[in-house]
């Protein structure tokens, strides 16, 4: 098998990287002489970034290495690809073992897939083709610590749906990337992918968010009204009218994905009992 060749020769061309920095990789399979069975070793040090990879030859192993070398063992990476994406097979390797991660179908779809680090870097296998049309193999990636709740993976299909436990709601509230006050506006479809829905949320208060992705209307220090958008399964059911929330998640290519979304009435009494009692981890307003 000419995968299992290439990987168990370890035969590795002395190519020349074109990465600008230790986050992002670009390269082009026309700047060198490279041929099918060349295998280029790519490590990129940081928590995000992206690759492109253009007229792809050969194959290219992207070795995902945080500077944090203890935390290496409780991270997974995510990879979203660009929707013009096409030349090549994306899988995890490890020791001349492929899992297949994403087929060329699946990156112009727009799937994101996560696997953890421990099973091995990412191999990226340029597709056989005979014509010389333009052909890009661009992808973000984004590492996610697992010893969070925003650890899990948000991307599956019932990853919004299972009630969190009491202790975890407590925790989410502390360490998601976001966590919000706010009720349902309206849901609407994905046109990418009909699992997905988007939903629409109108909030009272912003306790922590990451990045911007949800905008203030006025007010300031969290209060006033904010809108934003949170992405969720539809089969978790999402609608208006449904009273209010405390939405807390993960952001992901700065999209929100949901992770524990309790009634806040239900909320704010558990939180106010681990406050009687001690056991809280962390203090929010709950003006």
């Amino acid at each position: 098998m000419f995968l299992f060749f290439l990987l168990s020769a370890l035969v590795l061309c002395g190519c020349t990287q074109y990465s600008s920095d230790q986050c992002n990789w670009r390269g082009s399979g026309l700047m060198h002489e490279f041929h099918a069975r060349d295998v280029e070793q790519v490590y990129l040090r940081c928590a995000e970034g992206s690759l492109e990879w253009l007229y792809p030859p050969g194959a290219v192993i992207v070795n995902l290495r945080p500077n944090l070398p203890s935390a290496e063992g409780h991270l997974r990476a995510c990879v979203k690809p660009r929707p013009d994406s096409r030349g090549a097979r994306l899988y995890v390797e490890r020791a001349g073992a492929l899992r297949l991660l994403l087929t060329e179908e699946d990156q112009a779809a727009g799937h994101v897939r996560c696997f953890s680090l421990q099973e091995g870097a990412l191999f990226v296998e340029a597709s056989a083709r005979r014509d010389i049309s333009r052909r890009i193999t661009a992808f973000q990636y984004q590492l996610i610590s697992t010893h969070t709740p925003a650890g899990d993976q948000p991307h599956s299909q019932t990853a919004s749906c299972r009630p969190c436990a009491d202790d975890e709601l407590l925790m989410a509230i502390c360490t998601s990337d976001f966590a919000v006050r706010g009720s349902i506006h309206h849901v609407e479809e994905e046109e990418e992918d009909e699992d997905q829905a988007s939903v629409v949320v109108s909030l009272s208060h912003v306790y922590r968010q990451k990045s911007r992705v949800f905008v203030s209307g006025g007010g300031g220090r969290g209060c006033g009204r904010w809108t934003g958008r949170v992405k969720m399964p539809q089969q978790c059911g999402p609608r208006a009218g449904q009273g209010e929330f405390l939405f807390t998640g993960a952001v992901r290519f700065g999209e929100a994905w949901l992770r524990c979304a309790p009634l806040y009435k239900d909320f704010i009494r558990l939180y106010h009992a681990a406050l009687d009692e001690g056991t809280n981890p962390c203090h929010i307003h709950t003006d």
